[in-house]
């Protein structure tokens, strides 16, 4: 069962490896890692185009293998790590490789649909696996847990509000369980009316308030595409129905998640809005480590705010919430036309308020079917985002 594996002292040092190393939640594991080098023999890295970090980060963790997802980068990796013993990849098949290699622990936190296949590689040879890519859940829900459990892999939620409700809730009586709330920020533009938000730009999208990210992250926070997707993530990794997930917009970002029960008492996890923070405690669960992360001082802050989202001016929070309630192939083509058109935006190819209206006319567009392989997940990707461009096209 997924979340319940035995509990047990850690084994040190313990073996790892990070898909999507040179991003932001990859960064922050390595800063930990590099914190407690003792406590972790690095398997393999995995990163997308930045060869000259991604070489920085083998050569300071003495990793076994390191690989680039885009194949062009491989003679300039090779180049970065020559005069060392690591193995150097390129290409998917790579990526691949390195969630195979033999780590205890995988994080896997590459951006987007592109982190599904090797997520699931990391899972079938029963990884203990830190889940920060929740397109995988998103995608491919019900093929990822049920891999979960033939492989009897375990699955970390590194997401702060998944993290947050994973030490919280009370997994072994889940009929106690009256809801769990999602908290979110709001974003950047919270407080912007929809005419407002018709002309921002990227920049000002990806300066999210409180937490430091990557791009595309930043833009589904600020449209709260990003708290529909977690939603779709909660739905999977915890034992709970879609209408007892609840959204709650705290604009401090203090509080990262709550568990309601059903004798009236909740049950919250508080910290400083720093990644560091549920990427430690996945790193050493079932213990606990150090992390650099500010400590919260309740005093300065003095109060705490929430507030409802505003479904009008946010409306990717329904589209989400409509495509779990859809199941099938929905969630996928959601997910889906949501990167390509924040892709578009972050290009200036069309305004903010097209994000959410290209993926709901990708949902219309299409007659949902259940998704029974990998594959199937794959071809429903592939031609959502050709049609997704196709609809951009016709914006402008």
């Amino acid at each position: 069962m997924v979340l319940s594996a035995q509990l047990h002292p850690q084994a040190a040092p313990r073996t790892i490896s990070i898909l999507g190393a040179t991003g932001s939640i990859g960064t922050s594991t390595i800063d930990l890692i590099l914190r407690n080098p003792d406590q972790f023999n690095v398997v393999a890295l995995s990163g997308n185009s930045n060869v000259d970090l991604l070489a920085k980060q083998a050569k300071e963790l003495n990793a076994d293998f390191a690989c680039v997802a885009d194949p062009k980068n491989y003679l300039a990796l090779k180049d970065a790590l020559s005069g060392t013993n690591i193995e150097v990849g390129a290409g998917e098949s790579s990526v691949l490789e390195a969630a195979t290699r033999n780590a205890d622990w995988v994080m896997a936190s590459i951006v987007g649909a592109a982190g599904l296949a090797p997520t699931l590689e990391a899972v079938k040879r029963g990884a203990t696996v830190g889940l920060a890519n929740k397109e995988s859940l998103v995608c491919a829900g019900d093929l990822m847990m049920q891999a979960v459990k033939n492989a009897g892999a375990v699955l970390l939620p590194v997401d702060s509000e998944h993290n947050a409700i994973f030490q919280v809730l009370d997994f072994d009586r889940p009929e106690r369980i009256e809801k769990i709330t999602l908290t979110a920020s709001g974003g950047p533009f919270r407080m912007f009316s929809t005419e407002d938000m018709a002309i921002v730009t990227p920049e000002q999208a990806v300066a999210h308030p409180n937490w430091s990210m990557g791009a595309k992250i930043s833009i589904d926070s600020a449209s709260m595409m990003n708290k529909g997707l977690e939603l779709i993530e909660a739905y999977h990794l915890f034992p709970v129905r879609e209408d007892q997930i609840d959204i709650l917009v705290h604009p401090q970002s203090v509080i990262h998640s709550m568990v309601s029960y059903v004798d009236g008492s909740v049950l919250a996890q508080l910290g400083s809005p720093d990644m560091r923070t549920p990427i430690a405690y996945a790193l050493a669960w079932p213990d606990r480590m150090e992390a650099p992360s500010p400590k919260l001082d309740l005093a300065k802050i003095a109060q705490l705010n929430f507030e409802s989202p505003d479904l009008d001016r946010f409306p990717a929070l329904s589209l989400a919430r409509n495509a779990l309630k859809q199941g099938k192939s929905a969630p996928a083509v959601l997910n889906a036309a949501n990167e390509i058109a924040v892709q578009a935006f972050l290009e200036r190819r069309i305004g903010f308020l097209d994000i959410p209206r290209v993926v709901e006319e990708m949902l219309e567009k299409y007659e949902h079917h259940v998704l029974r392989h990998i594959d199937d997940v794959l071809q429903v990707d592939k031609i959502t985002r050709i049609n997704a461009r196709q609809a951009i096209e016709k914006i402008h």
